[in-house]
């Protein structure tokens, strides 16, 4: 069986003397001789009693936390400047030389626990969901999978040091692919086709080396899952990332639903846009203008004043989330975590793709990070990674640190929930939009529009995966030919003639694709309990659905999926059916709002 590295650990540790916790609060991982103590301590203490297991959790979770946070401040440098070598080169050291380490040794004390939770069982309330994830982690864990881990961390890297690299020269300045979107809301046609003409070719220039890197992980991912003795990396995932309340045949059934009652309701948004512009066909620099040929929204400038709106609006909604929202800062440029910051926002060359929301787990303070460019996205990106950070500050007293944080079906809710109920907020004083003005409507409409206009696009990406991982053999080729039947099933109606390589490597902006396999129907289920949500502030009262909405988030991950949808009043339900229902509401509803 696998060990952790064993060299002759110092003196005994105790309860840190100063604030008397396991782990003191100033460590720093910066090599696994930092903690070797801590593992082999925690590896040969004896436990004689349920209580003596139940302290046992709360150290080990104090040392994970510790190598957490140590990983998270690096990681977040990196992606703050893809371009800074030190900083790229020590989260390379982590992933390289502590992390391998850190992983046996965490199977040693996963395997402990289950053998301790037999001699001495815990209260199955408290710990069922814990213990669940640690046998399944037991069982899938091989020691030969470490290295290969350790070698996909690192194409991870390599794939957004190169997105992050990515600039054009347009209108006579450098700028990055994230600054570029802003055209592609300008009501000159002429400029957005070469705007998005210049993008797409500079992206199509590295199409190559992104084929060359998504097959490298691939070719991983298949041998970690054949390693741990599955016939594909699907079963594989959905042990690994603990979905024991679904399968795939669900999410199947989440496809039919999509394509059943979501893709006709988009086609007939896409056939109203086309006769709005009074063009024969849709191109793909037509999708983001707006049809009536107004300016695009422009509700904020830089980063700073992006959270101090967002605030405000937050205020609107609940004074609760406002004081949490303001806790963090006022939203200057960060360039990374020093200092204690929780914020990068704007964009710049340099930065990776995307954003995120990433929790410190031993200071408990959250980390947001985007690529704003003072666009109307960027509020909506803004206030769902802010309700990531209220899940993680609302869970934060949780004193076990695997319960801090939840599903990611779940913590998507947290999330795709304040896009919505912040929506009507977005007019209150100080915020985005003046009250009653046609961009305010303009704003409102968009956001319900895209609460379902993305289930097709996470539909596409899902079945992509189930795809790639149930023909692990496939050519690309192959590939190009199931993402081109799988937009013909779910996307928009767009003339894509001249423009065929486009197309057929969309699916490379999916970070989500290269950063983090087998994820996206998350966002999915989570949406479909967000519209829920909403609903329920509509027919309750905003009141109730934040009550709710804050009850439930408090139990962080302690609670099976379907029991934290339960306590925020959901159905933990992605049929065909609830998809009907919803939609059907969201209709509805852009009847009322004029356009």
């Amino acid at each position: 069986m696998p060990s952790a590295p064993a060299p002759t650990p110092p003196s005994p540790i105790t309860p840190h003397a100063i604030d008397g916790s396991f782990v003191p609060a100033s460590l720093r991982v910066r090599s696994f001789d930092d903690v070797h103590a801590y593992f082999h301590a925690l590896q040969s203490r004896a436990i004689h009693s349920v209580q003596d297991l139940e302290r046992w959790l709360i150290d080990r979770g104090e040392l994970a936390a510790a190598c957490s946070e140590s990983r998270a401040d690096l990681y977040i440098s990196m992606t703050c400047n893809t371009e800074d070598q030190a900083s790229a080169q020590a989260f390379t050291r982590f992933v390289e030389d502590i992390d391998p380490k850190l992983k046996l040794a965490g199977f040693e004390l996963d395997k402990r626990l289950v053998q301790l939770s037999q001699q001495f069982p815990l209260p199955p309330d408290r710990y069922a969901v814990l213990l669940r994830a640690a046998k399944a982690d037991v069982a899938l864990f091989r020691e030969a999978n470490v290295p290969r881990e350790t070698k996909h961390d690192l194409l991870v890297q390599q794939f957004e040091a190169l997105s992050g690299s990515l600039t054009v020269q347009f209108e006579g300045q450098e700028r990055t692919l994230p600054q570029m979107a802003r055209y592609q809301e300008q009501t000159d046609r002429d400029l957005r086709e070469r705007a998005w003409r210049t993008v797409t070719e500079r992206r199509l220039q590295e199409a190559s080396k992104f084929s060359d890197i998504f097959d490298q992980m691939l070719a991983l991912r298949q041998q970690i899952a054949g390693e741990a003795g599955f016939a594909n990396y699907v079963d594989y995932t959905f042990v690994a990332k603990h979905r024991f309340d679904y399968t795939p045949a669900h999410c199947f059934a989440f496809h039919e639903g999509v394509e059943k009652h979501v893709v006709p309701l988009v086609r007939s948004f896409d056939e109203q846009r086309r006769k709005q512009l009074g063009l024969p066909a849709l191109r793909p620099w037509d999708l983001a203008v707006d049809p009536k040929g107004r300016g695009p929204l422009r509700p904020f400038a830089g980063g700073k004043e992006l959270v101090s709106r967002s605030v405000e609006a937050m205020r609107a909604l609940d004074p609760r989330l406002a004081a949490m929202l303001a806790s963090l800062g006022d939203g200057t440029e960060a360039r990374g975590a020093r200092d204690a910051a929780n914020f990068d926002l704007d964009s710049r060359k340099g930065k990776a793709p995307g954003g995120y929301q990433y929790m410190r787990d031993r200071s408990r303070r959250p980390f947001i990070f985007m690529n704003a460019a003072g666009l109307h996205k960027d509020v909506e990106t803004m206030v769902h990674e802010a309700g990531h950070a209220f899940h993680s500050m609302l869970s934060g007293d949780e004193p076990l640190v695997e319960y801090r944080t939840a599903p990611i079906e779940f913590c998507e809710v947290a999330s795709m929930s304040m896009e919505l109920l912040t929506m009507h907020h977005w007019t209150a004083p100080g915020s985005f939009y003046a009250p009653g003005s046609d961009d305010a409507r303009r704003a409102i409409r968009e956001q319900l529009k895209r609460s379902v206009l993305l289930l097709p696009w996470i539909a596409t990406i899902d079945a992509f995966q189930h795809h790639l991982y149930s023909n692990p053999s496939h050519t690309r080729e192959q590939r190009t030919a199931w993402w081109l039947q799988l937009d013909d099933r779910f996307a928009s109606r767009v003339d894509w003639s001249g423009l065929e390589p486009a197309r057929a490597h969309l699916w490379q902006r999916q970070l989500h694709l290269f950063s983090v396999p087998f994820y996206y129907i998350e966002y999915g289920i989570a949406q479909l309990g967000a519209l829920q949500l909403w609903l329920q502030s509509v027919e309750q009262g905003e009141t109730k659905a934040i009550d709710s909405y804050m009850r439930a988030m408090r139990l962080g991950g302690s609670k099976p999926l379907p029991e934290l949808f339960a306590a925020a009043g959901l159905t933990f339900d992605f049929s065909p059916s609830i998809i009907e229902r919803l939609v059907d509401r969201v209709r509805a509803e852009l009847e009322r709002v004029p356009d």
